[in-house]
């Protein structure tokens, strides 16, 4: 462990601190980017890098930064190491805590640590997480990554979906030494990193070199499984796997019921993200159809995924790409940095709005009807509800829609599976420390708490993981591997 840096012998001019002005991390212009799917964000080099970390004011402990990542990186030492120009120090000092460092330093959002950072009262918080993405990628760039694994322990562990907590629970189980399987339900693993995050905020070759990561510790990867349907966890016992983890996620949509949402034109926020951003040999046989998205593309919703719908139809080479939202943006849920980033591109905004029906000629959407709201008392999420203006109706001819209105878990697992106990949203019930109610299973993530960030999901299965690898050593040995000399590196 490398200790908290700096030390007593070490003085930090705080009030000089708070007057450095922000570095801010290089992005492509918007007029180019908003063009193709390259990745927006240019980031730090080893010169801007050390100029943003020698801003951090080294908090007295606990940090608030470090107390509001839900990894709880150790964020001061990382900056320090960064402000010396010790990289690659840096770089482990993330990845001691976290197994996906480059991930969650480009899509980790501001309200996480940079969002807690004390020089957020002078309007200049540290931009912590590009900073991250920074020290990994170079550690990777210059071939200093290891990963250690100690000698296989004979158990076996069967992990469902390789999004970001299945894949840190068969990384972690890895290392321990077990023998790990990952059963994914796309054709290709990554979950929710490789087909529900737009390629211009997490590039492919980065979930693909993660995914290298497992391979070379000796995971297994078996695509094209979907748990519930082609095999139940019953199956997966028989089969020998001692522990199952449920990293199912939750992509099930949120399906409105307006009149014409069926109509060809309409799509769901994540088959039109996965159509958009993925290659079609990486998508299921029945979701290869080429998008049509005209001219005119209309985003129903207000949160991150209608900011990755609109961005994405502009890519897609939409003229005209509207968000329209029932409450103002005042309530809108998500990112604010993602919605500049939007309007810079060229995004437009309708608030206090919300459909009333999708009209179509030929079975093909041809216009919308909106209906104007006003506020009114606040509801259970403690925004104030939307309340239609009669009389207020209009209509916006458009030649695409997409519903991005939330998501829930997926209830097939459940259905197949006798005593797993799951809410009535569809959401597996676990206890604290992410045991279910089937013994021997485990889950983490979005499966078990809705919808929520890369970093949270990979933060809770971190946790259980730890109690997985506590229950598998008290399994006995149920195969002979070759044996390995303790903690033998393997180069990524």
């Amino acid at each position: 462990m490398i200790p908290h840096i700096p030390g007593d012998e070490f003085v930090i001019e705080r009030k000089v601190r708070t007057r450095l002005l922000p570095v801010f991390p290089a992005e492509r212009p918007p007029e180019i980017r908003r063009s193709d799917f390259e990745e927006v964000s240019i980031g730090y080099d080893e010169t801007t890098a050390p100029l943003e970390a020698a801003r951090c004011i080294h908090c007295p402990d606990p940090a608030p930064c470090i107390q509001a990542c839900p990894f709880h990186n150790d964020i001061p030492t990382a900056l320090w190491l960064i402000e010396q120009g010790d990289f690659l120090r840096a770089a482990q000092v993330f990845r001691q805590t976290s197994f996906l460092s480059e991930i969650c330093g480009r899509v980790c959002p501001p309200q996480t640590c940079r969002g807690s950072c004390t020089l957020s009262a002078y309007g200049k918080p540290i931009h912590i997480t590009k900073l991250e993405a920074f020290v990994a990628d170079f550690q990777r760039r210059y071939g200093a990554l290891e990963i250690h694994r100690a000698p296989p322990t004979g158990r076996r562990a069967a992990v469902v979906g390789s999004g970001p907590a299945g894949l840190t629970v068969a990384e972690f189980l890895a290392r321990q030494g077990h023998s790990v399987t990952v059963f994914e339900a796309m054709p290709r693993p990554g979950g929710l990193l490789r087909y529900g995050i737009p390629a211009f905020k997490l590039p492919r070759a980065v979930v693909d070199q993660k995914i290298a990561d497992l391979e070379r510790l000796g995971v297994r990867f078996v695509t094209g499984v979907r748990i519930g349907r082609d095999l139940t966890l019953d199956d997966l016992f028989a089969q020998g796997y001692q522990a199952v983890f449920l990293g199912i996620g939750a992509w099930r949509p949120v399906e409105p019921d307006w009149e014409g949402a069926n109509l060809d034109g309409v799509y769901m926020a994540l088959d039109f993200l996965m159509r958009a951003n993925v290659p079609p040999e990486d998508l299921p046989p029945e979701g290869r159809e080429p998008l049509r998205v005209g001219r005119r593309v209309a985003i129903i919703g207000g949160g991150d995924t209608a900011m990755d719908c609109a961005r994405t139809a502009l890519r897609l080479g939409a003229e005209e790409v509207t968000i329209y939202y029932r409450r103002s943006e005042a309530e809108m849920p998500g990112n604010r940095e993602e919605r500049k980033k939007a309007r810079e591109e060229g995004v437009r905004f309708e608030f206090l709005v919300a459909p009333v029906r999708f009209i179509g000629e030929g079975g093909r959407l041809t216009a919308i009807e909106f209906i104007r709201m006003t506020l009114g008392e606040p509801d259970e999420s403690g925004r104030r509800r939307p309340v239609p203006i009669p009389g207020s109706e209009f209509t916006v001819p458009v030649d695409a829609a997409v519903l991005a209105l939330g998501f829930r878990g997926d209830p097939i697992i459940a259905r197949t599976t006798k005593g797993l106990e799951v809410s009535r949203a569809g959401l597996i019930r676990v206890d604290e420390e992410g045991r279910t109610s089937r013994p021997g299973v485990f889950a983490a993530g979005d499966g078990v708490t809705g919808p929520d960030l890369v970093a949270t999901a990979s933060a809770a299965a971190m946790r259980t993981a730890r109690v997985m690898h506590a229950y598998l050593m008290e399994q006995p040995p149920v195969e002979t591997l070759e044996t390995s000399p303790l903690a033998e590196p393997v180069l990524a």
